[in-house]
């Protein structure tokens, strides 16, 4: 932390504080709920992110905003992810493009992992990745760079195989080179995490041996032609392996994903005591919710590339953002956007998103009235703080590296929280508790 204050001072930041009582926002997670004493029925929510207040400091002036702030988003754990609470580096420019806020990053990254371990670090300005060539490269918006491993899409030369598995379904393969002398053990194993693990519907496979001779798993359903095509668009050659998967597109990309990190896991594929980098850009703007509904895909108050025309011409679901992640060793370590400052774009993108512009008034007052005034083009970025430290520490689980951790069940156990409260305390607060009868 005190490297980071150092580096934001040094770039000409302002650290402000914003507050923590706060009001509900879209931020893609549940809030926690704070009862107003003071105001029956009403609630304040602990910010997700300082996205609003952040914004409003540009409307009023400050150039350059930043603080560690503090955030809490009722989430499910995982390793690199704390329930309940974590820290972010949050920071806003004013008068600020993707390409300025992206030199501010990588700035911030080369000086903490140079300053904090001896490993490789890249170089800044990072390796610039659409989010497309992602998720079809690597089968993950945030792809272990580490990993020397890339997904291929070989749809094409099985269009014509007789071999149903891959009939009317996208298909994607793996090379791995110097894996032809691996076990029929080794691939049946993969074969049971992708069915088992991921609930694949199967692994195909073949090896090339010495004399370029094809065997085992598919071999019998690639012809010399299918053979010959796959030498020369994925590099399949002597002593290789070739990993086959089918399905849909998001289906198999993400099984793709999956395999491609267990195989480097697996062959200990991975590059050794380094920092690979990368931003991860031109998100889509929006998605379809698990109801089929139209959604915001990464941060609601983003820029859309294309402005009013792309909103108002354009399928929502092929509108970019102007937004963008910092990806380092397969963890997201930085998320950030151009934010949408003008008010008739921000009305039409949660129109899009099924909010009226009554809605808007309501939830984002503050922002949208501020906007009325004239605003400032305006850009930021939050690098999350945990998972930094669980980087430049090696750990595996950000449990390791928090000084008061949740379990898995969001439970403090040393502190017994979440814990019943007093009725009265309740009563202050106009809160009844109504308890779930058993079935």
């Amino acid at each position: 932390m005190k490297t980071i204050r150092r580096k934001m001072d040094e770039l000409g930041f302002t650290e402000i504080q914003t507050p923590i009582l706060a009001n509900s926002s879209p931020e893609g997670a549940r809030d926690y709920l704070v009862p107003s004493r003071l105001h029956p029925g009403e609630f304040y929510a602990l910010p997700q992110a300082p996205q609003q207040f952040k914004q409003l400091l540009m409307v009023s002036g400050f150039d350059r905003y930043y603080q560690i702030a503090p955030c809490f988003r009722d989430e499910d754990p995982r390793a690199d992810r704390a329930p309940g609470e974590f820290y972010q580096l949050d920071f806003e420019m004013s008068f600020a493009e993707q390409e300025d806020v992206l030199n501010v990053l990588g700035e911030v990254f080369t000086t903490i992992f140079k300053t904090h371990t001896d490993w490789k670090v890249d170089e800044a300005p990072f390796k610039k990745i659409p989010y497309k060539e992602a998720m079809e490269k690597y089968g993950s918006d945030k792809p272990d760079l580490r990993n020397p491993l890339i997904i291929q899409d070989v749809t094409n030369i099985f269009k014509n195989v007789d071999f149903k598995a891959f009939q009317g379904k996208t298909v994607k393969a793996i090379v791995v080179k110097e894996a032809a002398n691996q076990a029929r053990k080794f691939f049946d194993s993969m074969t049971e995490f992708a069915v088992n693990e991921l609930k694949a519907k199967g692994l195909a496979w073949v090896k090339v041996d010495e004399q370029n001779v094809l065997s085992g798993g598919i071999a019998k359903f690639i012809d010399e032609s299918a053979k010959r095509k796959l030498e020369e668009q994925i590099g399949m050659g002597k002593n290789t392996a070739v990993f086959f998967m089918a399905d849909e597109l998001k289906v198999v990309q993400k099984i793709a994903g999956a395999i491609r990190i267990e195989l480097a896991n697996r062959l200990d594929l991975l590059e050794k005591n380094a920092y690979r980098l990368c931003y991860i850009v031109d998100f889509p703007m929006y998605e379809l919710s698990d109801e089929g509904t139209i959604d915001f895909n990464h941060n609601p108050f983003s820029m859309p590339q294309g402005g009013m025309e792309a909103l108002n011409q354009k399928n929502p679901l092929e509108i970019l953002a102007y937004q963008y992640d910092v990806v380092c060793n397969g963890y997201e370590v930085a998320s950030g956007a151009v934010r949408n400052h003008d008010p008739e774009l921000m009305v039409k993108a949660f129109e899009i998103a099924g909010y009226s512009e009554e809605e808007v008034e309501t939830r984002f007052g503050a922002l949208y009235n501020a906007f009325q005034y004239g605003t400032p083009p305006h850009a930021g970025a939050a690098p999350g703080l945990d998972r930094i430290v669980m980087l430049v520490a090696d750990s595996k689980n950000i449990r390791e590296v928090i000084a008061f951790p949740k379990n898995k069940k969001a439970r403090d156990l040393l502190m017994r929280a979440p814990s019943r409260v007093h009725p009265k305390q309740l009563a202050d607060v106009h809160i009844k508790v109504v308890e779930e009868k058993d079935e």
